[in-house]
């Protein structure tokens, strides 16, 4: 399905109807799989949770939005950005609470940020808190990364799911990275961001 009209008109049905949920499924399961996968990569190697599983879990939670309004493919996976992040961000904090640390490999948080951390779950938790510190400031600039980050959303498509132009996403996307690296590496945060 190529056309944005009929995939829109298809998550909208999804919600009340079985068989479009199906043929929804079936048209973004590989799509989020791949995203889960990527999003692995920077895991460690003894990552318990698999991409399948993460899949599912996005997918599931993505249906499970019965106020979702949705608009378009590129704000389906807007979205399933930030389902993923919380996943990943759960599973991490779960992990942390239950073994501080323990043996776990060294991982960069890809070349995104470019700032390594103690464990891969120490890394997506730092991340997470600096992500909120960012939302807060500027919610914009934080969709940016997730979209980018965790779904692997291109500029053009990060551009029509915000509406602003693919100059912008890029110009956001260049500060974000900077403020991020600042803010995880416990240097000071800027408290302004410049818009």
């Amino acid at each position: 399905m190529t056309d944005s009209t009929d995939f829109t008109r298809l998550l909208r049905s999804a919600r009340d109807d079985s068989a479009a949920r199906e043929r929804l499924y079936a048209l973004v399961y590989d799509e989020l799989r791949s995203v889960a996968r990527n999003q692995l990569r920077s895991e460690r190697q003894s990552h318990t949770l698999q991409a399948t599983a993460l899949a599912n879990e996005v997918y599931l939670k993505l249906c499970g939005q019965t106020r979702a309004d949705w608009q378009s493919r590129a704000q389906f996976f807007a979205v399933a950005a930030r389902a993923t992040r919380r996943v990943l961000v759960d599973y991490a904090r779960a992990r942390l609470r239950n073994k501080r640390g323990g043996g776990a490999d060294h991982v960069e948080l890809e070349a995104a940020i470019g700032v390594p951390a103690e464990t891969p779950d120490t890394a997506l938790v730092a991340l997470d808190d600096a992500l909120s510190r960012l939302r807060e400031q500027d919610p914009v600039k934080c969709s940016i990364v997730e979209m980018r980050y965790f779904t692997g959303l291109n500029n053009k498509e990060i551009a029509d799911v915000l509406e602003i132009s693919s100059r912008t996403v890029e110009r956001h996307w260049r500060y974000a990275k900077a403020w991020l690296f600042r803010a995880m590496s416990d240097g000071p945060a800027s408290e302004d961001i410049d818009r």
